[in-house]
Parts: C-alpha cells; sequence; structure tokens
C-alpha cells in the first residue's frame, strides 16, 4: 500500500469534468484507488464518490493505491493532479 498527499488545484476543485478524468484514470489500474478527505474516504474509481467528496481548490486529500500496480498507479494520479485534471 502507498499513500501520498496531494493539493487540488483545479479552480474549481472536483466537480463532474475533473472529477472523470480522475476517474477514468483510476480505471486504468488493477489496484484500489481511494482517497481521504476531512475524514471520508472515497472510491476514486466511482464518479459519485468522487463527487460526493465535496473536494474544493486547494483543499488537501491523501490518495491511497493498494494492489499489484500501486506505485505506477500512485504515480500517474498524482500527476494527474497535479496537472489540473484538464482545466
Amino acid at each position: 500500500m502507498v499513500k501520498q498527499r496531494v493539493t487540488i488545484k483545479n479552480p474549481t476543485g472536483l466537480h463532474l469534468r475533473p472529477a472523470g478524468i480522475l476517474c477514468k484514470e483510476a480505471m486504468q489500474f488493477k489496484s484500489l484507488i481511494t482517497f481521504e478527505f476531512e475524514g471520508n474516504v472515497s472510491n476514486a474509481k466511482s464518479v459519485l464518490s468522487v463527487l460526493g467528496a465535496c473536494v474544493k481548490c486547494g483543499d488537501e486529500i491523501e490518495l491511497t493505491c493498494e494492489g499489484e500496480d500501486e506505485d505506477e498507479a500512485l504515480k500517474s494520479l498524482i500527476g494527474a493532479i497535479e496537472s489540473g485534471l484538464g482545466e
């Protein structure tokens, strides 16, 4: 299991479009991918779960990847988030 904290840079946070991009990125991996925000754990492969977390610009989340491709998954997701998830 690997974990890393990352700050959301999108001006509008994780609304529908960036949430969809995050989920699409997460679904490429076999690992279980979740993130924790304000004490709640959300499934990064579920758009509804990501939207339900209500993550806004400047919020910090902790990504957790667990499985056979966990290191690759974490690196890819951190890169996607830091690049702004298409925004």
